[in-house]
């Protein structure tokens, strides 16, 4: 007889998934600050500018999912996430109202997208993100996505509190947020039942529960970053001098 626990009930599975929005990185000190009203426009700007590295990175992540994915009703509804930040011919899409968004909290276009703010820290969590994608299973791939579970709860935050916290950023600027409430609604819903569906032994969901987690662990580690850089006062290579000694 074997000793290995029960799969969880559908409902059960998708409460433990949900029940991991405590290590969202809503609640990271950073965002706090942020949510707050308190950080400076500097650190506001060095979040977009950084942030932005993941945004440009989301439709190469979702382009190795469908690459692996031989389920052609799964690709057809999920390329739609690749549009929504590319865009087509009728929406510029969300790549391009982060661009707005920088350019409202003052960041030029030609130095948003040159990319030189980036910081090390967070260009490795986000690159570690895409090859996880590429690499992994396409079905846990689908799983890492569910990190949208949270996601409309910080994008109306930010819709609510920012124009009376930081006044200085244009509103035009904050579009993405509001087509993102809509759009990851309709994206959990997808990814949460595909992944209802496809992880049906206690085995697979362990693996569902530990690949959310290692999302959540790459959104953390982006602020993680920024704190170092904007707050402490500790960018990379702080105690290095720019140039080597002679």
């Amino acid at each position: 007889m074997s000793d290995a626990p029960g799969a969880w009930t559908p409902s059960e599975f998708e409460a433990r998934l949900r029940s991991l929005e405590r290590r969202y990185h809503i609640h990271h000190p950073y965002h706090q600050r942020m949510a707050r009203g308190e950080l400076t426009p500097a650190q506001v700007r060095g979040w977009v500018a950084n942030r932005f590295y993941y945004q440009v990175n989301i439709p190469r992540k979702d382009g190795a999912i469908l690459s692996s994915c031989p389920d052609r009703e799964v690709r057809r509804r999920w390329r739609q996430r690749i549009v929504d930040h590319d865009g087509d011919d009728t929406d510029p899409g969300g790549i391009e109202a982060w661009t707005r968004l920088g350019e409202a909290c003052g960041i030029p276009r030609e130095a948003l997208w040159s990319q030189e703010s980036v910081l090390p820290g967070v260009r490795f969590a986000v690159d570690a993100y895409v090859n996880f994608a590429r690499a992994a299973p396409w079905q846990e791939a689908v799983a890492s996505s569910l990190t949208e579970l949270f996601a409309p709860t910080i994008h109306r935050q930010r819709l609510a509190g920012w124009p009376t916290l930081y006044p200085w950023i244009a509103q035009e600027g904050l579009g993405y947020f509001q087509k993102r409430v809509s759009q990851a609604g309709r994206d959990v819903e997808h990814g949460l039942a595909l992944t209802l569906q496809l992880f049906t032994t206690r085995a697979a969901q362990d693996r569902a529960m530990a690949v959310l987690q290692f999302k959540l662990d790459v959104l953390w580690s982006l602020l993680d970053a920024l704190w170092m850089a904007y707050i402490a006062g500790m960018p990379p290579y702080f105690s290095c001098p720019d140039e080597p000694s002679p």
